[in-house]
């Protein structure tokens, strides 16, 4: 591993640390799925200095998931599908376990943890959607029980909706979850009608880019985090909004993503991301990198 600073971006005068593993790059194999290895494997090389994380304890995950769910998942010894678009295989709990542990190591350091599979369609009994694990729902209840951190906000950008970080929170007064996602789209849920007294939903419409995004995230976003209160804010990071992901019909730009993390790094006094969804290989890295210049004006600051 090269020195932290190498995974640091380039140009910023702030700087937050890329947190991961590389067998990420290795782990939950996938074939031809577009949630593959070669995700991180690209990242990985794009950010050498990473801080490399543990994974997280079966305890960890089992705040946020029932016993009999990860009995199932630790349980798998060969290639399988949970749901029709989410494949396992004997190593995937192990990949989520890693990818739980570095988004809870990005709490502490107030860093980005780049890791996959992704986690946020995640249920408490059931994978969905690429995902088997909740990793921000994970980091978030370990910052509540083990770091003191009462009041926790998530926003997430990623291009779906987070169904399965909306419903573990939706009736719990100390997480707030906020998302902008295009919509009507996968996965059915986070429609206009559909808010909570801590849940935000702002559905774009297809076609949407930056400016609809950054007008959302003025408009309800920040003004619902700076009434929560928030002691830590988490950052649900998709990057499949973007104009070339092959996965989604939206228009956001490299700067899209830049603005977005820069407003998201000022609304609570302690901030951290974690990756979602972004699938198109060439781009994902510079928007990962765009978005470590737009969190770095934290520590500029």
């Amino acid at each position: 591993m090269g020195s932290r600073a190498a995974g640091r971006p380039a140009g910023g005068t702030g700087a937050i640390d890329v947190v991961t593993h590389p067998a990420l790059a290795r782990l939950h194999p996938t074939g031809d799925h577009p949630e593959s290895p070669e995700r991180l494997a690209a990242l990985l090389e794009a950010f050498p200095g990473f801080v490399e994380a543990g994974p997280a304890r079966d305890a960890d995950v089992e705040r946020c998931h029932t016993r009999e769910y990860v009995d199932r998942l630790r349980s798998i010894d060969c290639p399988a599908w949970l749901e029709l678009d989410t494949p396992v295989s004997e190593t995937s709990y192990e990949a989520a376990l890693l990818a739980s542990g570095a988004t809870i190591e990005a709490v502490r350091r107030e860093g980005f943890a780049l890791v996959r599979p992704p986690g946020h369609h995640a249920l408490p009994g059931r994978a969905m959607g690429f995902c088997l694990v909740n990793h921000v729902a994970v980091a978030a209840r370990y910052a509540q029980a083990e770091l003191g951190m009462a009041r926790v906000a998530i926003v997430d950008w990623d291009v779906h909706h987070g169904n399965g970080t909306q419903a573990m929170f939706w009736d719990d007064s100390s997480v707030l979850y906020a998302s902008l996602h295009q919509w009507p789209f996968y996965p059915g849920t986070g429609g206009p009608d559909e808010q909570g007294e801590t849940t935000v939903n702002a559905p774009l419409g297809a076609g949407s880019g930056d400016d609809e995004y950054l007008d959302a995230f003025v408009e309800l976003v920040e003004p619902a985090v700076a009434r929560f209160g928030p002691d830590l804010v988490l950052v649900s990071a998709g990057f499949d909004a973007h104009v070339e992901d092959p996965l989604a019909l939206m228009e956001v730009t490299k700067d899209g993503f830049r603005q977005l993390a820069r407003r998201s790094a000022g609304l609570g006094p302690r901030v951290a991301a974690v990756l979602e969804g972004g699938y198109n290989l060439e781009t994902l890295p510079q928007l990962v990198e765009a978005a470590l210049m737009g969190f770095s004006t934290r520590t500029a600051e």
